[in-house]
């Protein structure tokens, strides 16, 4: 877990987002709205300053049986065998319309903000594309053909929008030449904007596609044409893959011209697979999957991972650079002159993925000449489970973007271990890319938690932030990194739980370097003024802020606020920001995004000093069936006190008065906090737009269903008390709390309420049904973990292990209730889950187990898809196989269990407390694909 939070935020959301964080809490993946990227070089020390690009949705297909909404739904289909053998099925043709209409663009901006690039995306992509071979291998999964990393989505067409100077946008300007059909990934701007780069493959013969080739285009014309003038060069793709040196040359990881066939595979081992332990080293690791399993992996890792860099000028001039090696990251310093270059070398491991394995960090000329060494680490297989824990050796290596050459990383000095105690517990370092006549590493500060990152301004300005876990706890230091005579002092200290004392972020501008640093705003006065971006949690919901900061008083101006009571606005990126020094306040100029419960987002212009405001995009609505739905952020409590939060969902045109209670699907997510206070504390707006994904339990508002979405589920332990010792009794008040609730407002029918999650949210699932049977009529759980015992070594932030905490483990496991379980369950699961912990065999033991005791189940494996589904076979039969449990178990009502005598626990008496919400976490819940519309 980054400790940059807002930068999680960020990037997430935002894309030229240069927002860095004044603290550390903890990460939100909720993505309520559009998404931004980064420009090639953000200022961001520890999320590193070239951001992974966005890779959106591919292409669709078609599946297919009947439309009819009775049929799709499977009523009336008694038969699991004969509904099991028809294949792939299509849930009702309002679902479907919602999951097939066509996506937006992502945006991207130029580096100087005068120009938006919409990359055009296409639905979901066919089985037929995840079915394609893929090696895994170190924790990587490799599709061999095209030398990069499989399931890759694509982008099928760019085009470009001038941003004229009244802030509409241009006529679009397509980019031409590359071939048709071509799958587009990695599209980068060069520094000056002028040149657009990215990587181009085709469709082959037999399903397959051919590897990446580097292809360069003219903004101006929209010219696109090859980087290199040999057919025989391609990119590797697997870490990194290409970046800007300078404003006519880029650096290229390509596969090596003189590699040979990948090596074969043994027919007969040449030995037993050993592995020991006889030095008695204490090693303990989450259960990873993917790992190498024998020599022979390790070689086909190496054969694919391996890449020759390749300097590449817009003339067509090729230059080799470096040996061949395994490089995982290219990072050329702010001036252009140098170049960082990161690679993993062996030996390998086969109980930790490729990023524990030897890494070595070098520095080299940007003409190509080595200069020396960084760092050489060695195999890291015993980085302890404790939370905050994290490798030996120099860490986060970066250049700082306010300096020409200069690089700064962290070294712990805990030996890496979060229950060592000792002080200080890291140290910040700086130094100069060439050290001058044997000069040592500087210090840039110590720290007593662990390092969060850095935000830097200037010789006089960087704010250095550090976290701790297991106490909440954050602080942001004000640093002057050049001036020995000024004193570190702490500007925030307070509690990453504690959304409502978030002072927000610091807004960052761009560099002449192309860097991104803490934008200073001159306000006519002798004070130094930074801009706060904040989120601003209240007891109501958000109300994001953009604040003038004084940071030598600590005084704060609003000047500007989301509008409160209709829409939720907030501030996406700084537009003024081409030159150098500080920014006049009356020549600002921002973008927002604004949005409704029912109007989705839009970007705008804010203009000072008018604060004159012009909207820039106008996308359709991308389910206008569902524009008229009901939302409404509900508040209410648990027995114990705690105040919870959840998002009340009923269909377009619901009248209480004439249609009645409602099913209900209560879809959801555990979250662990620290205190009562914190966990009570709102999170998100009642005014945001609700984005429904192509497997998000909002489709089901459009048959007829209230949502109940993310009431929070919080795992409470205060001081010394680990939360989960009492994970059940929590989850089950929490539950009965929200049921109670929307069961008071008369508008969900008390017997006719699921429950629902992915990943953590099905094991939430699964022990609803053990422990609570009184609240819900059936149960959805997707890819979840459901015996702990088989996670011996944690799991979410249990840095317990097994033997530690014995029977935390097993009362938590509703395998071990599986005896307990009385209400339907449908379990689904991608049969290639990669995620840690959740291995397919928890699904497949757990479907057994439930089976033993005559538990009303079903099991349902989907080929080739990981731990989130993406193929549109998949996510309809999902849906297909979802409706059909919501229609037969909740709306008809058939669950044998209504006929079984009620035991002791399962009175349908609710309890008189409270309701649960945990902020929805939909990354995590794995259902909240990727938004309709994207900025980066």
């Amino acid at each position: 877990m980054s400790s940059l939070s807002f930068l999680h935020r960020a990037c997430l959301r935002v894309a030229l987002l240069p927002l860095a964080p004044l603290r550390a809490p903890l990460c939100r993946s909720h993505l309520p709205r559009p998404l931004l990227r980064l420009p090639p070089r953000s200022a961001m020390s520890s999320a590193a300053s070239r951001m992974s690009h966005i890779a959106a949705a591919t292409a669709s297909s078609a599946a297919g049986e009947s439309n009819d909404p009775a049929t799709a739904s499977g009523l009336g289909q008694e038969d699991d065998d004969l509904s099991a053998a028809l294949g792939y099925r299509l849930p009702p043709k309002e679902i479907q319309d919602i999951v097939d209409a066509p996506p937006l663009p992502v945006l991207s901006f130029s580096p100087s903000k005068d120009k938006i690039l919409f990359l055009k995306r296409r639905a979901l992509p066919p089985l037929s594309d995840l079915a394609k071979p893929e090696d895994k291998l170190a924790g990587v999964r490799i599709d061999g053909h095209s030398n990069t990393r499989s399931r890759m989505s694509s982008y099928t067409g760019i085009g470009i929008h001038k941003l004229m100077d009244d802030g509409t946008l241009g006529p679009e300007k397509l980019v031409y030449g590359y071939p048709e059909g071509a799958k587009i990934n990695f599209v980068t701007w060069s520094h000056d904007g002028r040149t657009l780069s990215f990587s181009v493959r085709v469709e082959e013969e037999d399903n397959k596609i051919s590897k990446l080739r580097v292809w360069v285009a003219d903004v101006e014309s929209g010219e696109a044409k090859p980087l290199f003038k040999s057919p025989d060069i391609y990119l590797n793709a697997i870490f990194d893959s290409f970046v800007w040196v300078d404003n006519s040359t880029l650096l290229v990881c390509t596969i090596p011209i003189s590699r040979g066939a990948p090596p074969k595979k043994p027919l007969v081992p040449a030995g037993p697979k050993i592995q020991s332990n006889e030095t008695k080293n204490v090693v303990q690791v989450r259960t990873f999957q993917d790992l190498l399993k024998d020599a022979y992996d390790a070689d086909l890792f190496d054969y694919y991972a391996t890449s020759q860099l390749m300097l590449a000028s817009l003339d067509g001039t090729v230059k080799p650079m470096g040996p061949p090696a395994v490089y995982t990251s290219i990072d050329p310093s702010p001036d252009d002159k140098y170049l960082m270059l990161s690679s993993i070398h062996r030996p390998y491991s086969y109980i930790v993925p490729c990023g524990r394995f030897p890494k070595k960090v070098e520095l080299w000329t940007a003409d190509g000449k080595f200069i020396r060494e960084l760092c050489d680490l060695p195999l890291a297989e015993d980085i302890p489970i404790a939370t905050s824990s994290v490798r030996k050796g120099k860490r986060s290596i970066y250049w700082r973007p306010d300096k020409p050459s200069t690089l700064y990383w962290v070294e712990t000095q805990d030996g890496g271990d979060a229950k060592v105690e000792v002080s200080p517990r890291d140290i910040v370092y700086m130094e100069n890319a060439e050290p001058i006549n044997g000069e040592q590493p500087e210090i840039l500060h110590k720290l007593d938690l662990r390092y969060g990152g850095t935000s830097w301004c200037d010789e006089s300005l960087a704010l250095v932030y550090e976290s701790w876990y297991k106490t909440r706890k954050t602080r942001t230091w004000v640093v002057a990194p050049d001036k020995k005579d000024v004193s570190p002092r702490i500007l925030f200290d307070r509690s990453s739980e504690d959304v409502y004392s978030d002072p927000g972020s610091p807004m960052l501008r761009r560099t002449a370097m192309g860097t991104y640093v803490i934008a200073k705003v001159n306000k006519q006065d002798e004070s130094t003024y930074l801009l706060l971006n904040g989120m601003g949690a209240t007891p109501e919901g958000n109300v994001p802020f953009l604040d003038l900061f004084d940071i030598n008083t600590g005084s704060k101006e609003r000047i500007w606020e989301s509008d409160k009571e209709k829409y939720f606005e907030t501030v996406v990126a700084l537009m003024s920001d081409k030159t150098d020094g500080d920014l006049p306040l009356d020549q600002l100029k921002i973008l927002t995004s604004k949005e409704s419960k029912t109007e989705n987002t839009q970007y705008y212009l804010q203009i000072w000093p008018e604060k004159k405001q012009v909207q820039i995009t106008n996308f359709p609505h991308p389910y206008p069936q569902l524009a008229s739905l009901y939302k409404e952020m509900i508040w209410y409590q648990r027995k114990d006190g705690v105040q919870l939060t959840a998002n009340l969902y009923l269909p377009p045109g619901y009248d209480q008065s004439k249609d009645g209670p409602l099913p209900c699907l209560v879809w959801s997510y555990p979250g662990e906090f620290k205190s009562k206070d914190a966990a009570g504390q709102v999170r998100g707006s009642p005014n945001e737009f609700s984005g429904i994904g192509a497997t998000s339990p909002l489709l089901w508002l459009a048959r007829g269903f209230a949502i109940l979405s993310g009431p929070t589920i919080p795992i409470v332990g205060e001081g010394d008390v680990e939360a989960n010792d009492s994970y059940v009794e929590q989850l089950v008040t929490s539950a009965e709390a929200a049921v109670e609730e929307v069961v008071r407002r008369g508008v969900v029918h008390p017997d006719k309420i699921a429950v629902g999650g992915h990943s953590y949210g099905a094991f939430m699932t699964a022990n609803l049904l053990a422990h609570a049977p009184h609240l819900f009529c059936c149960g959805i759980a997707r890819s979840g973990a459901y015996n702990r015992t088989l996670t011996p070594f944690g799991f979410q932030n249990e840095d317990r292990t097994l033997w530690e905490a014995t029977s935390t483990y097993v009362e938590m496991s509703p395998f071990m209730s599986a005896n307990k379980i009385k209400r339907p369950i449908l379990l689904i699961h991608g049969e290639q889950d990669n995620n840690s912990g959740t291995l397919t065999m928890q699904s497949d033991r757990f479907f057994n187990a439930l089976k033993g005791h005559g538990v009303q189940s079903r099991l349902v494996i989907l080929p080739f898809e990981s731990h989130g589904y993406s193929a549109r076979e998949s996510i309809m039969h999902c849906l297909w196989e979802s409706d059909r449990w919501l229609q037969k178990y909740c709306v008809s009502g058939t669950s044998k269990a209504d006929s079984e005598p009620a035991s002791d626990g399962e009175s349908k008496t609710l309890s008189a407390s409270g309701g649960g919400a945990a902020v929805e976490d939909l990354t995590s819940d794995g259902f909240s694909s990727t938004p309709r519309s994207l900025l980066w």
